[in-house]
């Protein structure tokens, strides 16, 4: 509204300056009608008065008169070129001046021959001719038309500036109301924002003790899981053995169990006593008690295979345990060190699976160096051990910093992960896709755990058959404190 205001004002100011312009040349067009007048009277005059008396001084007021003709004419002419009336005035007026200043040349020719005789005859029929008066005539017009316009003009001025001065009022008014309506909304957000940083402090008083009491509930409680895992992990380590035992001497029973009944079968099928020192000929089993040993054999393998798998999950989850429970100890890191010295301890895997293994800027940080070579060994090892088979495998290492944070991606061109198992492969003992390569469903689960703890997140970008992508966000130097302890 205020800009609007502005620009009408500025406009309406521009036009009374324009108004008062026409005004002025008005009044200047009538004082150039005036004085053309009066230099062709002033010409009339000294003619007269040379051709009666033949005083030099007469002569000279006559050629400065008739000098100062022509260019107030055309002065004239270029001050009324807008208005069509003036412009048709100003055309009788340069035929009637031109027939005029040639009566004028005539008489001063016939002075200096010496013959004012002919020179009065030619002023009596000039006068008779009329033409002095039909100048005179148009000169009138001429002031007549710019009266009317002096008139029109003066009356379009005066409206412009009543105008301009409303608006002016107006704006002024208006500005002065939007001063006290901002006046008041200042008031009303300084009121409202007092009342906020008020409530603000009244809640910053207890916002650190309520932060230290939820950051001890939660290492409490962080303690109390990581005991119940410990506990829960070494009570069933003791049935396990157990069950090793007993799965090892089954194992041992069975030689014995089916070498007797192949001798017994034998015997039978003989009519012949069975032998006291029957030997192991399981090849001598037939038909069922053959099935029987087979499906004896293959039962002992997957007790066996299930205990073996059942003892590194303990293992894992007592490993798991044991992690949380470090205390982190942050150092300056060479961060392309530690990634060579982890390449070297899979460059026998990466070399049998075709694989390249590409390291890139990396940027150095501050942080724990076990929980980095932990997170970094288990992302490249998983590289290494899920590439494509028959595809030769690139793997790349590369960092970058930004807002204080260091970021890392670990790439390969590897068999992928179907987008929606993303979240799935970060839980504890959840594995994605062919099931074809060791692991328990520990290790990103693990990675992730550590990384979190490091203040720092975890994320993957991946599809299948098109590799996989693992960003890893720390900070560059990480702020340790005891509430990271536990968290």
């Amino acid at each position: 509204m205020l800009v609007a205001i502005s620009a009408f004002s500025v406009a309406l100011v521009s036009k009374a300056r324009t108004d008062s312009g026409l005004v002025v040349r008005t009044v200047e067009v009538e004082s150039y009608v005036i004085a053309l007048l009066l230099d062709i009277r002033r010409a009339e005059s000294a003619a007269r008065g040379y051709m009666l008396t033949l005083r030099p001084d007469f002569l000279r007021d006559h050629d400065s008169a008739v000098a100062n003709i022509l260019p107030g004419l055309e002065t004239l002419t270029q001050l009324t070129r807008d208005n069509p009336i003036q412009v048709e005035n100003c055309r009788k007026m340069r035929s009637a001046v031109e027939i005029r200043l040639g009566q004028f040349a005539q008489q001063m020719d016939l002075i200096k021959q010496g013959d004012p005789g002919s020179a009065i005859t030619l002023v009596r029929e000039a006068a008779d001719a009329g033409s002095g008066a039909s100048i005179r005539e148009i000169g009138r017009a001429m002031r007549a038309e710019e009266d009317r316009q002096f008139v029109a003009r003066t009356a379009t001025a005066d409206r412009t500036q009543q105008l301009a001065s409303v608006v002016t009022v107006a704006g002024s008014g208006l500005v002065v109301a939007l001063a006290g309506f901002s006046i008041l909304l200042v008031r009303r957000s300084s009121r409202a924002r007092d009342a906020a940083e008020t409530k603000l402090r009244d809640s910053n008083l207890t916002l650190e003790a309520m932060v230290d009491e939820r950051t001890a509930d939660l290492r409490e409680a962080n303690e109390e899981i990581q005991r119940f895992a410990y506990i829960v992990s070494h009570d069933l380590r003791s049935p396990l053995v157990n069950i090793m035992g007993f799965t090892s001497e089954l194992e041992q029973l069975r030689g014995d169990i089916f070498r007797r009944i192949a001798a017994l079968a034998s015997a039978q099928s003989a009519a012949l006593p069975v032998p006291e020192n029957a030997t192991d000929d399981e090849a001598a089993l037939k038909g069922a008690d053959k099935q029987l040993a087979d499906d004896f054999s293959e039962a002992l393998g997957f007790i066996k295979s299930s205990i073996a798998k059942m003892d590194r999950l303990i293992s894992a989850i007592l490993d798991l345990t044991r992690e949380g429970r470090r205390e982190f100890d942050p150092v300056p890191i060479n961060t392309r060190e530690l990634i060579e010295g982890i390449v070297k301890t899979v460059a026998h895997q990466a070399a049998e699976a075709h694989a390249k293994i590409r390291i890139e800027n990396l940027p150095n940080i501050v942080s724990d160096r076990l929980a980095l070579e932990q997170i970094f060994s288990n992302l490249i090892d998983n590289a290494v051990k899920y590439l494509e088979t028959g595809v030769p495998g690139e793997i790349s290492v590369r960092g970058r910093t930004r807002l204080g944070f260091a970021i890392f991606e670990i790439a390969d061109n590897g068999r992928g992960i179907d987008p929606k198992d993303h979240q799935r492969i970060f839980d504890l003992f959840r594995r994605a896709g062919t099931q074809d390569r060791p692991g328990q469903g520990i290790g990103l689960a693990h990675v992730r755990a550590l990384v979190r703890r490091l203040g720092g997140t975890m994320s993957v970008a991946s599809e299948v058959r098109r590799g996989s992508t693992f960003t890893i966000t720390l900070p560059l130097n990480w702020p340790f404190n005891k509430r990271n302890e536990r968290a």
